[in-house]
């Protein structure tokens, strides 16, 4: 199955508005879709999008998912490992990269600061 995502060039994107909490996240973290979609009941797609951490937010426990993920963070720190309070865990700044296949734990996530992560979410191609 092709990768649905429009050819776009260069464009300004508007930082104040078009952000929303992702499903299962805290109010303090909220992404922006740049590109894409992903369905993760049907296992395909690919999507692109920022993720920002307001300062002090953090997540509880870790993720797992079925698609691959990209991760760099931009801006700010993150730290990954904490406990269900935010306590502990190994500290990160921009500009950190991470590649997760599908079926890795991942997080707990804080951040102390705020930051901003850019992220690739896709499923594998089916091999014919």
């Amino acid at each position: 199955m092709p990768i649905d995502k429009p050819h776009q060039e260069f464009t300004r994107l508007d930082m104040s508005q078009g952000w929303e909490v992702p499903p299962g996240y805290p109010p303090g973290i909220q992404q922006k879709i740049l590109s894409g979609s992903i369905d993760e009941a049907g296992k395909q797609g690919f999507r692109t999008r920022l993720l920002r951490f307001e300062p002090g937010e953090y997540t509880t426990a870790p993720f797992v998912h079925e698609h691959w993920e990209e991760v760099f963070l931009v801006s700010g720190d993150l730290i990954v490992g904490n406990d269900e309070h935010g306590r502990g865990g190994e500290s990160f700044t921009g500009y950190t990269y991470a590649c997760r296949p599908p079926g890795a734990f991942h997080g707990p996530f804080k951040s102390e600061r705020g930051c901003l992560l850019l992220e690739l979410h896709y499923y594998e191609e089916p091999r014919s």
